[in-house]
């Protein structure tokens, strides 16, 4: 029997140290060459994850590989999504789930219970046939983890009922048709800045707009997982990524994602100043891995997703993410309160992975927005809020009513946007693992460099931070700005 004889191990350290998401002790084994399948074997941890009936969180793991000098991505096996079935391993305490295209797994704890995870010895079958590889073949092999959350089928209201004109018309979301998506009332909730004139909803009823099972990035993307991106592509796709010219052996401005030769509002992703030569792909790296990564555009989010097997979420779903089933309170944060805590932060062990808060907000809510935004200006750890609590309830750590962190502050959030056409075409494909040549998202009816934002930032007013606010829901702002960033989701299987 042929076997892959050679086999480079890469370990995945990925997310934040907020719950050290870790993938460690990777190797192929128990190839079937008959059958073109071999197992990749891991072991993953995470710290903080929960599991409360049907709410819980998980970890997105998915698989790629290179035979020479490009990665490509792996395809699971999958027959029903079961772990027995689908041919994987899956430890004592742990589920494995596997959509049906083969992207990835979704792994979370078998029941209910919080703390550590720690599975070893997880298995997946890789169809190596299916994605043109040799039984002979030499390859490298890196396993990814992104930590996500469980949003459940189920009802929910869009709007607060609030003072501002900034919101949907208070309405409930009580089918999956996108049809019966919300008006809106005043200069950006529903017509001239939410909607265009005569069009109230999107064009297909395959728009996802919450009411459906989706999983939802529990934190805002960080500048490990960027860089850790940046590091799968060509140097082509490499330089389309980034906001430097990375095309050249010598690079001045070598904080790649701001265009500058030093550390711009915290982004510390950067690439060596000389010896890069002018074809094989850069190895980027960060001195602040755990801090939400700024300077994304709408095309930097999107090929992530692409590449990822993930998709971009809608403007609805962000406030199912962050309302729930909950009835809504006016103006509301995604805490669920009116609460705010307005007090000057300060941090401690600043841009290290325990940089934490240390005059939190007690029992109120805390967010990272203009006038109390710590020094150094810019994006904050990933998961801060949390780990700097003192009482750890929702209102305390800015979560929303799901468990997800910094919906509302630290980077305002692109989303899939009903106010912008193309927006409207969407229809909820998942990425395929692929970019094109130049290193863009090749999905069809994605919406194409720009869509809306949500959530607000460490740059903006208070308000901008509620859950229902859409005052920039439809902006049209392409740049690689120090306030932007991106969470992604994908539809539940």
């Amino acid at each position: 029997m042929k076997k892959i004889p050679f086999l480079v191990l890469l370990i995945g350290l990925f997310q934040t140290s907020a719950n050290n998401l870790t993938i460690s002790n990777v190797s192929l084994t128990g190839q079937d060459a008959a059958n073109d399948f071999t197992l990749v074997e891991f072991d993953l941890s995470w710290d903080n994850s929960w599991r409360l009936g049907s709410r819980r969180d998980a970890a997105w793991i998915f698989v790629k590989y290179k035979i020479g000098g490009v990665w490509k991505h792996a395809t699971i096996n999958y027959v029903d999504g079961t772990a027995s079935n689908d041919g994987h391993t899956q430890p004592s305490g742990s589920t494995v789930e596997t959509p049906s295209d083969g992207m990835g797994v979704f792994i979370y704890r078998d029941a209910d219970g919080n703390g550590t995870n720690s599975f070893t010895g997880i298995q997946l079958r890789w169809n190596y046939g299916t994605d043109g590889v040799m039984d002979d073949d030499i390859v490298d092999v890196q396993v990814f983890g992104v930590e996500m959350v469980y949003v459940p089928t189920g009802s929910f209201a869009a709007g607060s009922g609030g003072t501002g004109v900034n919101e949907f018309t208070l309405t409930t979301i009580n089918t999956g048709l996108a049809t019966t998506t919300p008006a809106g009332s005043g200069s950006h909730g529903g017509q001239a800045g939410g909607y265009p004139t005569g069009q109230t909803s999107p064009n297909n009823d395959s728009w996802p707009n919450g009411y459906n099972a989706f999983y939802c990035m529990k934190y805002e993307m960080s500048q490990d997982q960027y860089a850790a991106f940046l590091n799968t592509l060509t140097r082509t796709q490499q330089n389309t990524r980034t906001g430097t010219d990375v095309s050249t052996d010598a690079i001045t401005n070598v904080y790649v994602m701001p265009n500058t030769a030093s550390v711009s509002f915290r982004n510390a992703i950067s690439c060596p100043s000389s010896g890069n030569g002018t074809v094989s792909p850069i190895t980027f790296s960060t001195a602040t891995p755990d801090l939400a990564c700024n300077y994304i555009n709408w095309d930097d989010g999107v090929a992530y997703a692409d590449w990822a097997g993930l998709r971009p979420f809608t403007e609805l779903e962000f406030e199912k993410a962050c309302r729930g089933t909950a009835t809504p309170v006016a103006d509301e944060y995604p805490w669920g309160t009116i609460n705010l805590h307005t007090t000057l932060y300060t941090l401690a062990n600043a841009g290290t992975s325990s940089e934490s808060i240390s005059n939190m907000g007690v029992g109120i809510g805390n967010a990272s927005y203009n006038t109390i935004n710590p020094s150094p200006n810019g994006p904050i750890r990933c998961g801060i809020m949390a780990a700097s609590a003192t009482n750890n309830t929702r209102e305390e750590t800015g979560a929303t009513y799901y468990g997800i962190m910094e919906m509302g502050g630290n980077i305002e959030e692109r989303v899939i946007s009903i106010g912008i056409s193309s927006g409207r075409a969407f229809t909820g494909l998942h990425g395929n693992g692929t970019l094109d040549s130049s290193g863009d998202a090749n999905v069809t009816n994605w919406p194409s460099s720009t869509n809306g934002l949500r959530g607000g930032s460490y740059q903006h007013q208070e308000s901008n931070m509620r859950t229902s606010d859409r005052i920039y829901a439809s902006a049209s702002n392409s740049n690689r700005a120090a306030f932007m960033t991106f969470r992604l989701a994908r539809t539940a299987p």
